[in-house]
């Protein structure tokens, strides 16, 4: 009772439900004015595709579609989770409600069972039977209060996987350190109730996105290399853990075959699992899907595309932009391209920052943007 008390006391703390505040978004009046106010005349994409502004959402984060097509964004640096409506299915958005505010980095989103589960730093709330309360949202429930409440890789992203169970990642409380506790640098998963609690995989300095194999239904993953090592490495790195129990590395390796200068004594790379693709250094590499439309073509078909957030303190900027890694029915990586780019200049400037991307049922993509504050929409013309 002590405990359900004090969980009250601090969820009423930091909470607010302003689920009433929604506010109409995109016509075609001023879908050219947003066309130029987002420069997208900059973004260069494959031959026959193009792109457009799906919805203005303040510092747009990790983004979830439910079966019913309203899309759920989350916020890293903000308090508030929002949903988005395109009510009359034409490829921009109507209505953004603000679903609850005051939360700590409510960063990842995840739909299941009629219900909305939010990340913050150090636990999982639920908003229960949100879509036929969009506009009335009820108070979050604790479902999970017992992660870490370190800020630096602190905001997560979640999913929940073909097993039901929701995977939740830990990062690690540092640059580069070794903890005693289990539970950093690592991904974790919960039953949907917050029961059952384990580590999933392991040696994963941070990972701020993952999705399944459609045909396979496994986990893969991006992971974000350490720092200071140097312009050129280590790479970030997409991965692969089809069971539990795999190490990736961290503190000890980096990008498959680069001991760590601090903590690689006593250890060799060869005893960890290394990435399925090396990344650029530095890109930040983080939401990934599978594409499991049909409007891109069939070579796109269960393919990876990876929103890279940007690099923050390479001597050369590096990522903003959507990338794709390539890959053969066993899974092995064909090939990492760039698909969209135009986010950073030649120059410097910065115009946007991917964080997200998600595939439409009608075959397009979303990629959410914090640095704007946008939803772009991708489509390729039949």
């Amino acid at each position: 009772m002590i405990k359900l008390l004090v969980i009250l006391i601090g969820l009423s703390s930091f909470i607010s439900c302003s689920g009433n505040k929604t506010q109409s978004t995109l016509t075609n009046a001023d879908t050219n004015a947003l066309f130029k106010k987002y420069n997208l005349d900059k973004i260069k994409l494959p031959e026959g595709f193009s792109i457009s502004v799906y919805a203005e959402v303040p510092n747009a984060r990790s983004i979830t579609l439910s079966p019913a097509g309203v899309l759920y964004v989350g916020n890293r640096s903000g308090d508030k989770v929002f949903a988005v409506t395109d009510e009359n299915k034409d490829g921009k958005a109507d209505k953004v409600y603000t679903l609850a505010s005051g939360l700590n980095s409510p960063n990842g989103v995840a739909f299941k069972n009629g219900n909305l589960y939010i990340a913050t730093i150090s636990g999982i709330l639920k908003l229960e039977n949100i879509e036929a309360n969009l506009a009335t949202p009820p108070a979050p429930k604790v479902v999970y209060d017992k992660f870490p409440e370190d800020k630096q890789h602190g905001w997560k992203f979640i999913a929940f996987g073909p097993d039901g169970k929701l995977y939740v990642p830990v990062g690690a409380p540092c640059n580069i350190c070794k903890s005693d506790n289990p539970i950093y640098a690592s991904i974790t998963r919960i039953n949907e109730d917050g029961t059952g609690f384990e580590i999933y995989a392991n040696g994963i300095r941070n990972s701020v996105g993952f999705s399944w194999h459609p045909v396979t239904k496994q986990l893969w993953f991006t992971e974000n290399g350490r720092d200071m090592m140097g312009n050129n490495i280590p790479s970030d790195e997409l991965n692969f853990a089809p069971v539990a129990n795999m190490h990736f590395g961290f503190p000890f390796c980096h990008q498959g075959d680069i001991p760590d200068p601090e903590f690689a004594a006593g250890k060799n790379c060869s005893d960890f699992t290394p990435p399925v693709q090396k990344l650029d250094p530095h890109v930040a590499a983080l939401g990934m899907r599978f594409y499991t439309g049909a409007m891109f073509g069939t070579e796109y078909i269960n393919q990876v595309f990876i929103a890279e957030h940007g690099s923050w303190n390479r001597t050369e900027p590096i990522g903003y932009r959507v990338t794709m890694v390539k890959m053969d029915a066993s899974g092995k990586s064909l090939g990492y391209s760039t698909f969209a780019e135009g986010w950073l200049l030649a120059d410097g400037k910065v115009l946007g920052r991917p964080v997200d991307v998600e595939i439409m049922p009608d075959g397009s993509m979303l990629i959410s943007d914090d640095y704007s504050g946008v939803i772009y929409r991708v489509v390729k013309k039949v």
